[in-house]
């Protein structure tokens, strides 16, 4: 009976927490991630100031303090170049910092690519819809993907589509699909709710969703 009992306040306690560790996780990851880009000037600049008024700033030598700092100079940054981009100035300087990569061996096919992506999941892929669902791993089953490219099969002239299938919960890491643009199941979501659908595990999700397509019925 106890152990029953303990059973399901374990489960339950568990289940409370899990989504509270999970965002944990993912904030102490943006964090350290921000906070990292500024460390190297931060970090000897709060020192500096430490060592040079000990009595009134010694604090800044902590170590949350120079990570808060640096993250917040690291948002500060952000924020500056998003408002650079929509300005001529912004733009030539893009401009220069990609004619720049574009010099250096790797960096340059890894930047371009990020960049296509990017660009890509902004605007319509044309035939098809954005988000959709595959067959995968097999026919029974229904993966969430992002048509990222339709492009055509050498010969037949048959449309198929790139399709990207983040997992969960890090939809940074996946899998590239190439699919028959007629074996793409459509949806109304947007990328947004996709995103939304992976990370929860399914649990933020509408209420129906599609999943047979109309040439299976």
């Amino acid at each position: 009976m106890y152990k029953v009992q303990l059973q399901k306040l374990f489960l339950t306690g568990l289940l409370t927490l899990l989504p509270i560790w999970l965002t944990w996780v993912v904030v102490k990851f943006v964090f350290v991630l921000l906070s990292d880009v500024s460390k190297p000037v931060i970090g000897p600049m709060s020192e500096r100031i430490a060592a040079s008024f000990p009595d009134a700033l010694g604090w800044f030598n902590a170590l949350w303090v120079q990570n808060t700092i640096a993250m917040a100079a690291t948002l500060f940054l952000i924020l500056t170049v998003g408002v650079l981009a929509r300005r001529m100035v912004g733009r030539r300087l893009l401009k220069w910092f990609e004619a720049l990569i574009e010099r250096i061996p790797v960096a340059n096919v890894i930047y371009s690519s990020s960049r296509k992506l990017l660009d890509i999941l902004q605007t319509k892929p044309g035939s098809t819809q954005r988000v959709v669902l595959i067959d995968f791993p097999h026919r029974d089953m229904k993966s969430v993907g992002l048509v990222t490219r339709v492009i055509r099969e050498e010969g037949s002239g048959r449309e198929l589509a790139a399709v990207y299938v983040p997992t969960t919960p890090n939809p940074t890491s996946g899998y590239l699909e190439v699919v028959p643009v007629e074996l793409l199941t459509p949806t109304d979501w947007s990328v947004d709710q996709a995103m939304s659908f992976i990370i929860s595990g399914g649990a933020v999700a509408p209420e129906a969703m599609p999943f047979t397509r109309a040439i299976d019925k």
